[in-house]
C-alpha cells in the first residue's frame, strides 16, 4: 500500500510499530522527522496520533481512503436541553430561525455522504490568513503547501464520527465555546488536530470558497441566538456559508486576522 492510500481504517487497524514505520515514512517522504506517536483513548477505542515536523512546523498524519463525512440530520436525536434552548432562546429571541431544530441544522450542515479522499498531513494548528485572503492558495503553493478541500476538512475534524460535534452531540453546560477554560472542544482531536475550538478565533477557509469551518466569528454568541446555536459553529459538518459569504465580501479583508488556514502536505 503506497502512503497516499493509507486508510482510516487500515491506520486503525494497526499495531504500534506499524504505526511508527508508516509516520516515519512520511516524515521522510516530507524531509521532517517524526516527533511524536501516541496512543490515546477516544470513547471505547484506543488510536494513534503520528505528529511530524517540517521546517519548524507540525503537521498530524490524517489517513484517507472510503470515509463518512457531512451530518444525518433526520437520524440526530437532540437532548432535551438542546431542545429547550433552541425553543426557548433561539425562538423565542424572534431572530427568524426555522421553527424546528432539525431544520435549521438541515440548512446550516453538510448532508452525509461517502468520500475518498487521500492521506494526507494537515497542520496541526491553522495559521492566521495574510491581510488579502485570496492570496492563501498562491503563498501556500510557493511552500508546497495547499489549502484542504470541505471534505478534506471535515474528515480531519471528525475523524470518523457521525456526530454533530467531533467530540460527541452534547454542547458542554458548564463552559462557552470560546475563550479558556475547560472542555472538549479545546482538546486535540483524534488525530491530534488543534482544530474547531473557538467560535471566535477557530474559523478556517478552505479550498472552496463558500465553505468555511470551524467557527462563525462569534456572530451566534454575540447575537445571543442561544447556547445550542452559539456551539452550532463548532459541528463538524457546519460549513458557515454566511461567515464564507461576509470573508469573501469587501469587509472581510478587513477581518482577515480573525479567520485561518490550514495548510496540508500531499503525500503521493
Amino acid at each position: 500500500m503506497s502512503l497516499a492510500d493509507l486508510t482510516l481504517a487500515h491506520w486503525r487497524a494497526l499495531d504500534p510499530a506499524a504505526c511508527t514505520r508508516y509516520a516515519e515514512e512520511a516524515a521522510r517522504r516530507v524531509d521532517g522527522r517524526l516527533v511524536r506517536l501516541e496512543a490515546v483513548p477516544h470513547r471505547a477505542e484506543v488510536h494513534h496520533r503520528a505528529v511530524i515536523e517540517r521546517a519548524g512546523e507540525r503537521y498530524a498524519l490524517v489517513p484517507g481512503g472510503e470515509v463518512t463525512v457531512g451530518f444525518d440530520v433526520e437520524a440526530w436525536q437532540p437532548l432535551p436541553e438542546q431542545l429547550l434552548s433552541y425553543r426557548e432562546e433561539s425562538l423565542a429571541g424572534g431572530f427568524g430561525f426555522e421553527t424546528e431544530p432539525r431544520d435549521f441544522l438541515a440548512r446550516v450542515l453538510t448532508p452525509r455522504r461517502s468520500v475518498t479522499l487521500p492521506a494526507v498531513l494537515m497542520a496541526v494548528e491553522p495559521v492566521r490568513l495574510p491581510e488579502v485572503p485570496s492570496l492563501v492558495p498562491a503563498l501556500f503553493a510557493e511552500r508546497g503547501l495547499r489549502l484542504p478541500d470541505p471534505d478534506e476538512w471535515e474528515h480531519a475534524c471528525g475523524a470518523g464520527a457521525a456526530t454533530l460535534f467531533r467530540w460527541g452531540d452534547a454542547c458542554p453546560a458548564d463552559v462557552s465555546p470560546y475563550g479558556g477554560g475547560k472542555g472538549p472542544h479545546l482538546l486535540p482531536n483524534a488525530f491530534g488536530l488543534r482544530i474547531a475550538y473557538d467560535v471566535y478565533d477557530s474559523a478556517e477557509m478552505t479550498s472552496d470558497p463558500g465553505f468555511v469551518y470551524g467557527g462563525d466569528g462569534g456572530e451566534a454568541a454575540c447575537g445571543g441566538y442561544g447556547t445550542l446555536l452559539e456551539w452550532l459553529p463548532l459541528a463538524t459538518a457546519n460549513r458557515n456559508a454566511g461567515t464564507a459569504e461576509f470573508l469573501g465580501g469587501p469587509e472581510g479583508e478587513d477581518m482577515f486576522e480573525d479567520f485561518n488556514a490550514r495548510p496540508v502536505i500531499d503525500l503521493g
